[in-house]
């Protein structure tokens, strides 16, 4: 199951590594995600693919899915796989619950039909791909999200209603929905018949709450009769104003929840329905014959009351029978206020169900036909005209009720006075403090209000007075003419508060203020009149801004170091208005600067382009401190001076500057230097070099650099200087002498050395170094600390002597004759740096013990031979401390005891004397004989052309043994004399090479056919390989490094090769018939056959011939030469056609014969051997004779001429494209002269005796 899978990953990882997508063919497509689905309910996704060259032919569709937090991906389903899905899908692929469905050749649907919780995740649909090559994607995702089903509908309406026809019905859905995600609802009410599929709808609203009538209701929603209204946020009411026959059935109400997907379509996530309502309705030729005789009476004590008194309604039913249900209900101005069922549950309105909690409305069963409702306190919006409503319910099998046709009582109309008024107003104060600029707010509380009340704000001290601002009953606020620019409002809190806020106050805005109150009652027919009033005032006091606002300036480390952070602090304590806070700096002599300004809206103006070192930030203390902190980052002396904060605000439209603050110094200093030093006394040696060094152990932070300079105490000298940049310089005092001897460098650490090359005694005494720290400031301006010295003795003396030779590793070897070996002498040590040497080599023979002297390596470079060997000795020098000698060819009387000895030559100015000698230890060395011996006979050998030639190469005597080897190389020489030619090469490990470029090529093989035999094989001899062949055979042994070492070589005695020329064995034949009589004008052919040949690269000269019988004289007809040409010597034209349709096959055809063309005809044949230096004649042959007899007179042939010349002239055509196919064929064989050169010949032309510079070909 899971090969697809595998198979779909890895392509797509395939096709990530090799495409760009720029070009990609095949797209799967599935819509963008994530899809949020409700449990419970379908999931349809479709997947479609393009792209395919096989457009109609059905796609392999499949979809895996790979849970949240999980990575393995799982079968879900495939279109092809009856058995893909594993089991945690299988079942329910099975009962057809999920399901994969072809809705075209490219396109498929996925659906499950019920999701589940556990259906979460993320959902692949693959395809197949049945085509060779993959281009493109064959895979798509999209993420499913499964949420709970958070919706509810409800309808608070009876489970059935019984109304006549005309009545209004209004019926009422609770629809919610508590999702976390953005979605939204519509609603829909359904009439579903008795007997009628499916429900019919009446009105929706639909998810954008745009209401639409069904078809059936149409007529009537456009006349008004039916509505469909939102009330509050999850209440529908269906509203019918007349009801129809038609109109009777179940209703009910269906609530739909929709979510936009990520492609901006929506879609419905879920349904519900709310309960049914079975509605009667009856005819109006019904209606009289059951209402009976029910009547309601309504009785109100008292009619006419006064606020907070109580007022009781009692309805009583009668005419009813004695077990009749029946409901009953109270309405005021056509309002339901409370209402009993047939079970005698209570159902208050929404509107007053505040007032029932509270007890203030009370409704009870008095009797059995009696209720009672009382309201108490009652209030003045209670007044109007009551009513009770009762209509009769009969019970149905279901213990559901059916409603009857209502009848209602006489209206009674009740009155409410107010009371006499308790109204009060109080304010907070007497009198009331503000600052200019600021906020002025007043406060005025009201109790023992019962209607609704006004406020008015008046400035009273004002002549005349001013009125500020008003708020009615309606809450409608309204500007006195003198404030309708000021920025003034009035405020109700809460229901017994009123609030003034004046902004920005001024001086002139001093006085008295007062707050009026006014209480205005709501009279039965609807109008507002004032009842009653109350003032209050108080005192304001406005305090002028120059005697409030104050600044204050402080700072925190107000000396800072040089790359430190100062912090100040401007405190400012004035009222909230607008003000711009401005910040300034005051340098020594010179006028303040603007640093920046802080705008009332809070803009940040910078002057001078140093916002990069400073910051701001503000912060409240409270109602009247503020706090504006000015932080320089990385203070510089640039930052030092006296700084100071203003203020100005923006009053009566109009900038007022205040009082600045104290000035506050800022002093900015360098940091304190932490550089420490370690200079130590050292000690060297004569002639060698000696390094003093100054370490840095502590530094100053900051990253410095260090200028250095270094001084000879004794005879107070500069000798050398660093800046700080590195560069360094001879001191003032510095003599030439010191510039070449004295140097300086910086290590890491950080330390300084100063090196004096080749010391001399003169130099002992004391130096010191001087170090000055240079360190940048956040400018990256260069300043420097104060400077650090470090002082330190040196003392010279002369060395003890120190040499020390060593001769090698090895201290006996064994060396092949005519090889080389090496004395090597190494100085392990030395008495100085500067130290020459004095190298000789000696040699002690075994035989007589006498050391003799090789070799001598003067100090001056001088190199002396003292042993008469010759060029034999090789001298070398790799490393100053190591000499070698190198004795070449070794020879048997080379044996013995090697060693070298060293004399050390210290050199000073004044003098140069030895500072010691030494030997190294003996290399004994033994040279070792090997005997190999090649056949050294002269051989003459001779083959005939063409047939193959096998040349040995025999070792006589030889040496075998464990790590030996031989490498084998064949020469040659041609007839001529020349310079030899490398034939073959076969090395110690094996390998094969043929460095010369020309000869036998692929020809030439080599072979061993036993341990002491090489053997070099020619193919197919040709004359031009014939030479003197040899060979030379190496022996090789294995060394100790691994390398191969030659021990002996020895060349074999020279074979001479001659290649003859092959016997004559050409033979002719002419064909099978001797005698043949043709038509004439019809055509006859004289072939000639080549039954056999000298040599397959033989070419032929092929002469035809013509003897008449008339006068027995032979001519030549026809000839064709080995290079192609024909020639036509018989004058007969265009009737001889020329055709070789095999290389050993030639055929003449004469077209047309005429009556003298009878006679005898045949073939002459000449061999041309071909070879590199000429070419000759191998052999000349005829054919038997062919007796050509011309039958038919001339008419005869003329009308055989005619009736056949179409024929002939198709025959014709024919032949000559044959001879020159043939022709064709030949050229391509035998090449621009003769046949296969490249194959036959071993020497081309003798080439090989010009190459001076053979090439290397590999063996194939």
């Amino acid at each position: 199951m899971r090969s697809f899978t595998a198979a779909c990953y890895l392509r797509t990882l395939l096709l990530g590594l090799l495409h760009i997508q720029c070009g990609a063919r095949v797209l799967t497509e599935v819509p963008s995600g994530p899809l949020y689905r409700v449990a419970g309910h379908p999931l349809r996704v479709p997947c479609n693919v393009s792209g395919f060259r096989d457009a109609e032919r059905e796609k392999g569709f499949q979809v895996l899915m790979q849970e949240p937090e999980k990575t393995m991906d799982i079968n879900v389903i495939s279109a092809r796989d009856q058995n893909f899905a594993w089991g945690k899908f299988s079942g329910r692929v099975k009962s057809k619950e999920i399901t994969l469905a072809m809705l075209a050749p490219n396109s498929a649907l996925f659906t499950i039909g019920e999701l589940k919780a556990s259906d979460e995740g993320e959902y692949e649909c693959a395809v197949e791909n049945d085509e060779t090559a993959y281009d493109g994607t064959y895979s798509a995702k999209i993420k499913v999200k499964v949420i709970d089903n958070t919706l509810t509908v409800s309808s608070p309406d009876p489970p059935s209603l019984s109304l006549d026809e005309g009545d209004p019905l209004t019926l009422t859905c609770q629809a919610s929905s508590n999702t976390v995600q953005h979605t939204h609802l519509s609603v829909t009410w359904y009439l579903h018949m008795d007997g009628e599929e499916p429900p019919q709808p009446i009105v929706s609203l639909d998810k954008d709450l745009t209401p639409s009538p069904g078809p059936r209701f149409r007529e009537r929603y456009g006349a008004g009769i039916v509505r469909l209204d939102k009330v509050g946020e999850a209440t529908y009411r269906l509203t019918i104003a007349q009801l129809e026959p038609s109109d009777q059935g179940r209703v009910y109400c269906q609530a739909r929840e929709w979510i936009q997907d990520p492609d901006r379509s929506w879609y419905p996530i879920t349904q519900k329905d709310s309960e049914t309502t079975a509605l009667t309705v009856k005819a109006k030729d019904q209606v009289g014959a059951e209402q009976g005789s029910l009547s309601v009476r309504l009785s109100v004590r008292p009619e006419a009351l006064q606020e907070g008194q109580e007022l009781a309604l009692t309805c009583s039913v009668e005419g009813l029978a004695a077990r009749q249900s029946f409901s009953v209900a109270w309405l005021r101005d056509g309002s339901e206020l409370a209402r009993f069922g047939p079970t005698g549950v209570l159902h208050v309105g929404a509107e007053h169900g505040d007032r029932h909690t509270g007890g203030q409305l009370l409704a009870t069963k008095t009797g059995p036909r009696e209720h009672l409702l009382v309201l108490r306190p009652v209030r003045v919006q209670d007044q109007g005209g009551y009513a009770c409503r009762a209509w009769p319910q009969d019970r149905n099998e279901d213990e559901s009720f059916t409603q009857g046709q209502y009848r209602d009582s006489p209206t009674q109309v009740v009155s409410i006075s107010a009371t006499a008024s308790e109204l009060s107003v109080q304010m907070g104060g007497e009198s009331v403090a503000v600052t200019e600029g600021g906020r002025l707010q007043l406060t005025c509380r009201v109790t023992g209000f019962r209607g609704r009340l006004s406020v008015t704000w008046e400035h009273k001290s004002a002549s005349p007075s001013r009125q500020v601002v008003g708020l009615s009953q309606e809450g409608v606020v309204e500007p006195g003419p003198d404030f309708a620019q000021r920025d003034v409002r009035a405020r109700r809190p809460a229901a017994d508060t009123f609030t003034l806020e004046l902004e920005e106050v001024r001086p002139s805005d001093a006085g008295t203020y007062g707050c009026t109150v006014s209480e205005w009652t709501v009279k039965p027919t609807g109008d507002v009149e004032l009842s009653h009033s109350q003032e209050k005032t108080c005192t304001v006091n406005v305090g002028l801004l120059e005697n409030t606002l104050r600044l204050t300036l402080k700072g925190r480390d107000t000396a800072a170091t040089l790359g430190g952070d100062v912090e100040l602090w401007c405190h400012v304590k004035a009222p909230r208005i607008p003000m711009t806070l401005t910040w300034t700096l005051r340098r020594d002599g010179s006028p303040p600067d603007r640093l920046l300004e802080l705008s009332p809206d809070g803009a940040i103006t910078w002057r001078g382009g140093r916002q990069q070192r400073y910051q701001l930030r503000v912060e409240r203390l409270d109602e009247t401190v503020l706090v504006h902190k000015l932080r320089i980052a990385g203070a510089t002396p640039s930052e030092a001076g006296r700084y100071q904060c203003e203020a100005s605000v923006f009053l009566e439209k109009r900038h007022k500057k205040m009082n600045p603050s104290n000035e506050l110094a800022v002093m900015v200093t360098r940091p304190e230097s932490k550089l420490s030093l370690d200079a130590q006394s050292i000690s060297g040696l004569l002639d060698a070099d000696v390094v003093v060094t100054c370490s840095v152990t502590e530094t100053t932070p900051g990253n410095p650099s260090y200028a250095v300079t270094w001084r000879e105490e004794r005879d107070n000298r500069t000798l050398l200087v660093s800046s700080r940049d590195g560069v360094v310089t001879p001191g003032a005092q510095a003599t030439p002498g010191d510039e070449q001897r004295i140097s300086m460098r910086q290590r890491a650490g950080p330390s300084f050395e100063l090196t004096i090359r080749r010391a001399r005694v003169g130099d002992s005494g004391r130096y010191s170094c001087v170090v000055v720290e240079w360190l940048q400031d956040p400018n990256d301006n260069w300043f420097d600390l104060p400077p650090v010295r470090g002082t330190m003795t040196l003392q010279i003396s002369e060395p003890e002597g120190g040499l020390s030779v060593g001769g090698g590793r090895e201290v006996n070897v064994t060396v092949a004759a005519s090889h080389d070996f090496t004395v090597p002498c190494d100085i392990i040590a030395q008495s100085s740096p500067y130290s020459a040497f004095n190298v000789t080599w000696f040699w002690r023979r075994e035989a007589d013990g006498e050391t003799r002297p090789l070799f001598t390596a003067h100090p001056d470079g001088t190199l002396q031979d003292v042993s008469g060997r010759g060029d034999r000795l090789r001298f070398h020098r790799p490393r100053p401390a190591l000499f070698s000698l190198t004795v070449s060819g070794a020879l048997p009387e080379d044996g013995g005891r090697y060693h070298c000895q060293v004399e050390e030559w210290l050199l000073s100015p004044s003098r140069r004397r030895v500072g010691g000698v030494q030997r190294s230890e003996e290399l004994s060395v033994n040279i070792q004989v090997f005997d190999m011996q090649v056949d050294h006979d002269q051989r003459n050998l001779r083959v005939t052309e063409g047939n193959d030639v096998d040349l040995d190469c025999s070792l006589t005597k030889y040496g075998f043994g464990p790590g030996t080897a031989f490498s084998l190389t064949w020469f040659y020489t041609g007839p001529l004399p020349g310079e030899n030619v490398t034939l073959a090469e076969l090395s110690q490990e094996g390998l094969l090479t043929r460095p010369w470029g020309g000869g036998p090529g692929r020809r030439l093989t080599l072979s061993r056919p036993d341990r002491c035999n090489f053997r070099l094989s020619l193919q197919s001899a040709q004359p031009g390989d014939g030479g003197h062949y040899w060979c030379r055979v190496e022996q090789h042994r294995l060394g100790q490094e691994g390398r191969w070492q030659l021990v002996a070589v020895d060349t074999s005695g020279r074979t001479h090769l001659t290649v003859g020329d092959p016997e004559g064995g050409l033979s002719v034949g002419g064909g099978r018939e001797v005698n043949v009589t043709v038509a004439a004008s019809h055509d006859f052919t004289v072939p000639c056959n080549i039954i056999a040949q000298s040599s397959p690269y033989s070419a032929f000269n092929v002469t035809w011939f013509w003897r008449r019988e008339a006068d027995g004289e032979t001519r030549p007809l026809f000839t064709a030469h080995p290079d192609g040409t024909l020639q036509d010597v018989s004058g007969r034209g265009d009737r001889l056609r020329f055709h070789r349709p095999r290389p050993a096959l030639f055929s003449l055809t004469v077209s047309g014969a005429l009556p003298e063309d009878g006679g005898r005809y045949h073939c002459r044949v000449e061999e041309w051997l071909l070879s590199p230096s000429r070419r000759r004649v191998g052999g000349v042959q005829r054919s038997e004779e062919l007796s050509v007899n011309i039958q038919g007179n001339m008419h005869a042939a003329s009308d055989s001429s005619s009736s056949a010349i179409l024929p002939g002239v198709l025959t014709g055509l024919i032949v000559l494209l044959l001879v020159v196919v043939g022709v064709l064929v030949l050229k391509i064989r035998q090449g621009p002269t003769t046949g296969a050169r490249k194959k036959t010949s071993l020497w081309t032309e003798g080439v090989f005796l010009k190459d001076k510079a053979p090439k290397h070909i590999d063996e194939d």
